[in-house]
């Protein structure tokens, strides 16, 4: 798989923007951008849950991207409290339909942090149908703006997430599945904590599930 994944430089707001992109041969193939967890704590695009699922949209015939924010990695720029990291994912987003005009579907996905920046991209781009929310902290982070939620998508956290109190998962679930029109689903991981340590295979045999039932309707 990996002599297909390219190492690429991105023009975004701050700088240039280091990503790794993997280009479906399949014509019409769906397009993911997969987004990192916090910069400030080690987080990075070649973050384990982050590749993971990254190959999975690999795996299922994607063109998908995933990069690094600003200030971290070569990616030029600093830390920009969330607001200049979702101007990086738009640019990323952009330069990805650039290169894939022809996409059936555009998906955006996240991890932890990287999952509230994927949901805010979600809200300000109608092409978006689906999206992959990993761990998300609805306890640190306010996910009111899903009000209404514009598409359907997948939710994937640990039943032992350390960061993250259950109720405040319960209480996204209870907002998102009043809204109508749309699917989010829930899926708890049983012995999973807040990054997967133990149960990556569990995470990634969830989200190549939903990824084909998700396609299989195009």
């Amino acid at each position: 798989m990996d002599n297909k994944i390219l190492e690429i430089f991105i023009p975004g707001p701050a700088g240039r923007l280091e990503a790794k992109y993997f280009k479906s041969k399949k014509p019409t193939s769906p397009i993911a951008l997969v987004l990192q967890p916090h910069p400030q704590y080690g987080g990075t695009m070649n973050n384990k849950v982050v590749v993971d699922t990254f190959n999975t949209f690999v795996d299922n015939d994607f063109s998908v991207c995933r990069v690094n924010f600003r200030g971290v990695g070569k990616s030029d720029g600093e830390f920009d409290n969330g607001q200049g990291e979702l101007a990086d994912a738009a640019a990323a987003l952009d330069w990805l339909e650039r290169e894939n005009f022809d996409n059936s579907q555009c998906w955006v996905s996240g991890f932890s942090f990287g999952s509230l920046i994927a949901m805010q991209l979600l809200m300000r781009r109608p092409e978006i149908n689906r999206f992959v929310a990993i761990s998300p902290q609805p306890n640190v982070y306010d996910f009111s703006f899903l009000s209404p939620c514009p598409t359907s998508g997948l939710v994937a956290y640990g039943k032992k997430d350390e960061l993250v109190p259950v109720e405040y998962i319960t209480e996204l679930n209870k907002r998102l599945s009043a809204q109508k029109g749309i699917k989010v689903e829930f899926n708890a991981i049983s012995e999973a904590n807040h990054f997967f340590s133990k149960t990556s295979d569990t995470l990634i045999k969830h989200l190549d599930r939903y990824i084909k039932k998700e396609t299989a309707l195009y």
